[in-house]
């Protein structure tokens, strides 16, 4: 039986995949004032396990990529998403802060395949004018899984114990990795797929996605302009999604005095603002091709300068007396950040070719990484002394200046690594 608009049902299942991944990830933040009390464990010493978690993450980011482009995006997938979900389950044996960052470092190190693979499949999936909407809707995962967890965590810790929130967050992932080995296939090799949906998609993706060449190197891919005007901006905005996943309910208990339910009221709220900003930045570069006449690369980086502009907002959180205008900040800065996200995510697919997508992804996704797990340490050695205050203006200050480094290293062209054809039919390209 042929199913119209399969792409949307795809990608649909890789949002599902991303909602479970960052519903394991975020299970920490929220029951960490309990398992911190109970375990005795200090604010420097969770930093220590967030750090853990974001450090293993980053060094797995690239081996995670090229994992995805040698395995293919259905097998290597559904192998990481098995491991994320055992890695989770143990938390609920830790007995200190050591064992749980050692669980959390294999957590990290599972949990690195996400982006890359939903990348990769939005790439394998869809043409290149509807490749930062599919982002938006498979990054609105991360979102929905941190909207999630504070009513699911809290709920599990009232009836069973923090441990338990650990295990019912683990166990779900198992089911999702069976539904993706069932039902996720390439385009090519889907008979669901109408031959018109088959061919619009083909048809609509650049010549570095459709024709074949030899899978270029990680020394070429570091080596290429074009990574670095991704990956420095990643390192600079990644802190502060870093930051509203694992320390908003210990900021909101510890600063703003809010007990275990009214986190579990309030802290989902950052998040579905998160997925707003997911949805909105990845319609809007249609909106700047369409009316400023703009092409491809351009509009997303359009996209990254107006959530960079929206961070100042939140930047200010340290400056408010009210728990309530303290979270309106927060949602400002969850929708700023998954906006100017999602679009340098999907900048990655706009400029390398399908034999390099998820390799050149886990690296930028390195780099991003790389600049969490500094912030955290920081941030875990300073908050005693010098409060959050000055590290929400850092946050700001770190999204201006990685627009400034999109906008002006990033040219508007692919990187055509190991692409052996005319440059001129494939340069900014801008679809119809």
């Amino acid at each position: 039986m042929k199913i119209k608009g399969l792409r949307w049902w795809m990608i649909g299942l890789v949002t599902c995949g991303t909602i479970l991944n960052y519903l394991a990830r975020n299970t920490l933040a929220v029951a960490a004032p309990t398992f911190m009390a109970e375990l005795h464990i200090t604010t420097q010493q969770y930093s220590y396990i967030v750090a853990a978690f974001q450090a293993c993450y980053m060094f797995m980011q690239p081996v995670a990529g090229f994992l995805l482009d040698l395995l293919g995006t259905k097998i290597g997938f559904a192998l990481f998403a098995i491991a994320w979900s055992a890695a989770n389950l143990v938390h609920g044996f830790a007995s200190g802060w050591l064992s749980l960052a050692i669980f959390r470092g294999l957590l990290g190190m599972s949990e690195a395949s996400v982006i890359p693979a939903g990348l990769k499949a939005s790439s394998e999936w869809f043409p290149a004018k509807e490749r930062s909407i599919a982002t938006g809707w498979f990054n609105i995962g991360s979102s929905i899984g941190g909207l999630i967890a504070p009513p699911l965590v809290v709920w599990c810790i009232l009836h069973s114990g923090w441990q338990s929130a650990f295990m019912v967050t683990g166990g779900i992932g198992f089911i999702w990795a069976l539904a993706w080995l069932r039902f996720y296939k390439h385009p090519k090799d889907q008979a669901a797929l109408t031959e018109e949906e088959r061919d619009y998609i083909l048809d609509g993706q650049e010549a570095q996605h459709k024709v074949d060449y030899e899978k270029p190197s990680w020394k070429a891919i570091v080596a290429c302009r074009q990574f670095w005007g991704i990956a420095l901006p990643r390192f600079l905005a990644e802190p502060a999604w870093q930051t509203f996943n694992f320390w908003i309910p210990l900021y909101m208990m510890t600063v703003h005095h809010m007990n275990l339910k009214e986190i579990a009221l309030f802290a989902w709220m950052p998040f579905l603002a998160a997925d707003l900003g997911c949805i909105v930045g990845g319609y809007l570069p249609a909106f700047f091709l369409k009316y400023f006449k703009v092409n491809l690369i351009t509009s997303r980086k359009l996209v990254v300068i107006m959530g960079a502009v929206l961070m100042i907002g939140p930047g200010c959180i340290g400056l408010v007396a009210s728990p309530y205008t303290a979270i309106a900040l927060f949602c400002l800065g969850g929708f700023a950040h998954q906006s100017l996200s999602g679009a340098l995510i999907t900048l990655s697919s706009d400029v390398f070719g399908r034999k390099e997508v998820a390799t050149a992804n886990g690296l930028t996704g390195m780099a991003a990484y790389l600049g969490a797990t500094i912030f955290t340490l920081i941030l875990g050695v300073l908050v005693k002394t010098v409060g959050y205050t000055p590290m929400f203006f850092a946050l700001a200050a770190f999204d201006l200046l990685g627009a400034i480094i999109v906008w002006n290293v990033l040219q508007n062209r692919p990187a055509l690594l190991g692409v052996n054809q005319d440059r001129d039919a494939v340069v900014a390209h801008k679809p119809a």
